[in-house]
């Protein structure tokens, strides 16, 4: 089942774009390219440009263009300023969204950009080594109180379900009996079930054994008898 559709009323409407932030850092070459991904899950065109805080530090591959309905792009954003001087700079990216053709603005979304001195590995092991974690003050006198997950009023009954008993040798029973078409002298013909009737004592079966108190030993009986009986299987299944 599709999803429904999303429509773009007048206003403003969430602009989608992953991730958030971007961070680059100066000794890791491999982070001086980033991406950011603009999707469109609209029904309709949209268009877009991404403006800059910093124009002069960043080079972005096709800063404009149209994305088409349920769509979504790839926007590649390099760092042409790495330098220490602009190391924990906070530069923003502006990603603006318009209606096509009619150009009407609908949408923006802000995402932030910043350098970092070193690699990722080495400020990671650094935030690491300045986080101090200490013990909480503990209370020695008071006994903590924990709770039972079942209810120590209600005792659960293992015993024999009789019902579900009775239950299953019907079914057991009903299942043993001849289909119809089949010669069977011994058997009366209004005691001949159809293949309809056995199926839903099948399922029956397979219900009370399965909340049976016995239900490994129960349930291979039941694959047993219906494998016995050439029964064709019940498949469960979400729609």
């Amino acid at each position: 089942m599709q999803p429904p559709p999303i429509a773009v009323t007048s206003g403003k409407v969430p602009v989608f774009v992953f991730p958030q932030s971007i961070t680059f850092y100066l000794d890791d070459q491999s982070t001086h390219k980033q991406v950011l991904t603009l999707y469109n899950p609209y029904d309709i065109p949209i268009k877009f440009k991404v403006l800059s805080t910093a124009p002069n530090k960043y080079k972005v591959v096709d800063p404009e263009g149209i994305l088409k309905a349920h769509c979504f792009v790839d926007i590649v954003v390099r760092h042409t300023a790495l330098t220490i001087a602009n190391c924990n700079v906070v530069d923003k990216f502006r990603i603006k969204m318009q209606e096509h053709p009619s150009k009407q603005g609908i949408g923006k979304r802000d995402v932030e950009a910043r350098l970092l001195s070193g690699t990722y590995e080495s400020i990671e092991r650094s935030n690491l080594e300045q986080e101090m974690f200490q013990h909480l003050p503990t209370n020695e006198g008071k006994q903590q109180t924990s709770y039972a997950l079942t209810p120590q009023n209600k005792q659960i009954d293992r015993g024999t379900n009789y019902v579900a008993l009775v239950a299953g040798i019907v079914c057991i029973a009903a299942l043993f009996l001849p289909t119809e078409g089949e010669h069977s002298p011994r058997i009366p013909d209004y005691l001949h079930l159809s293949v309809n009737f056995k199926l839903i004592f099948s399922f029956v079966l397979d219900v009370v054994l399965k909340y049976s108190y016995n239900f490994k030993i129960c349930h291979l009986s039941f694959n047993f008898v219906k494998t016995s009986l050439e029964l064709p299987t019940l498949g469960y299944g979400c729609v």
